[in-house]
């Protein structure tokens, strides 16, 4: 069993701010692996008709775990989850509860606002940086192909079949059950052109016609891939300039392993490792600052920038490129953008590289930085999440 300690850090931290945690992610990304390798935890599968039992009368359940750590894995199976995580909250503050499920929709119906305020909301993502190590495979080339689901990441057979299966389970377990949507092709479809896509202007009409349905059916299609984290929406920044796109959104699939199979990226060419490295840098902000409030920017006249961070209140901005190496200097968009917001921080991510330096393109002031240390000066920008 891996341990992956960046996680395991980040649950005992915010065990020390609520008792109550719900941890989310998709399907494999291996929360139940997380969950179990805590220390001396009670570990209960809510999967299982007999332990769903167990848990019919909360207050019985609960007394007999006072002090202890209590893992309910896939919580939603519950019939109401809300109730037992809500009188844990207000009646049992020594049981310290780790709640685990595949989709935040059951925070979203089941939850309600009974836990507002209550409880921390974890998002484990597919594997950072900092779980490469634990993992004993520090090649970034390797994560990027075979994705960070840790199945998927570590398997060395063709994962054609593993693809498919894991589609159908996330359809079966999370969509069908969760969402009620009826038409398995037209979604199926969806997802793989969402992903053979990814990264690109999200338009629901584009996707209307090769899934046989409506506008309105595809955005309800988006809706339920955004809140399984199946899918991000990375929407523009904009200061409501005429020169700005204001509305189109971007959409990135979850796993830079699943865009390169949708993508039929069976061998990858060197062009293909800069859109991978794109994912993954949207990753590992996500994870790190458990976020969705990433930007991107772009104008009419085509520039555009990958990831805007914007302080609230209209503070300073950081304006993100990310290239697969720093030997490339097309960065009109950095550019483009530092016209329209003189005051802005450019910077270009690139893999490997240690130490920052500066550089001017043209009239811009450039740094170009590795991930840590885009993600240390990225935490200005976000209140602390655990």
């Amino acid at each position: 069993m891996v341990k992956r300690q960046y996680w395991l850090k980040i649950i005992e931290t915010a065990w020390k701010r609520k008792n109550v945690i719900w941890l989310s992610g998709v399907r494999r990304s291996g929360k139940t692996v997380l969950a179990q390798s805590l220390g001396g935890i009670e570990y209960f599968d809510c999967e299982l008709p007999h332990v769903r039992r167990r848990m019919e009368d909360p207050e019985s359940f609960l007394e007999g775990l006072e002090g202890k750590r209590v893992v309910l894995d896939e919580i939603h199976r519950l019939p109401n989850p809300s109730e037992l995580l809500k009188i844990a909250a207000d009646h049992y503050p020594t049981v310290r509860v780790l709640a685990t499920g595949s989709s935040t929709l059951g925070a979203a119906r089941k939850f309600r606002d009974t836990l507002a305020g209550r409880r921390v909301v974890l998002w484990l993502t597919p594997m950072i940086s900092r779980d490469l190590e634990d993992f004993r495979s520090p090649l970034l080339h390797h994560r990027l192909e075979k994705g960070g689901l840790p199945p998927f990441f570590i398997s060395r057979s063709n994962q054609e079949r593993e693809y498919q299966d894991w589609l159908d389970s996330y359809w079966s377990k999370d969509i069908l059950e969760l969402f009620r949507l009826s038409r398995k092709d037209s979604f199926q479809k969806f997802f793989e052109l969402i992903l053979a896509q990814s990264g690109g202007i999200f338009e629901a009409n584009s996707f209307a016609r090769p899934c046989e349905v409506s506008r309105g059916t595809i955005n309800h299609y988006l809706a339920a891939m955004e809140a399984t984290h199946v899918a991000s929406v990375v929407r523009p920044f904009t200061t409501r300039r005429k020169t700005e796109i204001v509305s189109a959104p971007k959409v990135y699939g979850f796993d830079t392993g699943f865009v390169a199979y949708y993508r039929g990226w069976k061998e990858l060419r060197d062009e293909d490792w800069g859109l991978l490295w794109e994912h993954y840098v949207l990753n590992e902000l996500q994870a790190r600052f458990q976020t969705k409030r990433i930007l991107y920017w772009r104008d009419k006249a085509g520039h555009e920038v990958d990831f805007v961070l914007a302080g609230r209140g209209g503070g300073r901005l950081l304006a993100v490129e990310c290239k697969n190496s720093d030997k490339d200097r097309r960065l009109e968009g950095l550019q483009a953008f530092q016209r329209a917001y003189p005051k802005a921080l450019l910077r270009v991510v690139v893999p490997g590289l240690k130490s920052p330096y500066r550089a001017r393109v043209g009239a811009a002031d450039i740094q170009w930085t590795g991930l840590e240390n885009l993600i240390g000066e990225s935490g200005k920008f976000f209140p602390a999440s655990v």
